[in-house]
């Protein structure tokens, strides 16, 4: 695959991915599905907003994603460490639903693999320019 390819469709997976945590984290913060106690509701919606802050800060390295080595790896490292008090819960309680396990898969899978594949394009664009004249 050429790099310039390889570059858009990783543009584009993490604007689709991005689409979770700030639909997600938007949806918390509006209330929606809280419970009914107030100092739980009120942990749920900054919970939510710091969901979507990830979300968004994904999408903002979207334009120049080549150049964001530092800003996915914070991202991801925070989204992996969410991910792991999620699987300590679940390990916890044996609560493996969808509303569990999409999330985890999420936070220990497709996260880590998208900055992965953000690496390997750093490494194939800037490859492609040093072999230009």
């Amino acid at each position: 695959m050429r790099p310039p390819l390889e570059r858009r469709l990783l543009q584009l997976t993490i604007l689709v991915a991005g689409l979770v945590p700030v639909v997600a984290g938007a949806w918390g913060a509006a209330g929606w599905l809280h419970p009914p106690d107030a100092g739980a509701a009120s942990q749920a919606r900054y919970l939510s907003g710091l969901l979507l802050g990830v979300g968004l800060a994904f999408w903002a390295c979207v334009p120049r994603i080549e150049a964001r080595r530092v800003e996915v790896r914070l991202l991801a490292m925070i989204v992996v460490v969410g991910g792991l008090a999620r699987l300590f819960g679940l390990l916890s309680t044996g609560a493996a639903g969808i509303g569990v396990v999409l999330p985890l898969a999420m936070e220990l899978a497709v996260t880590p693999l998208l900055a992965l594949w953000r690496e390997r394009v750093d490494r194939r664009m800037a490859g492609l320019a040093a072999s230009r004249p």
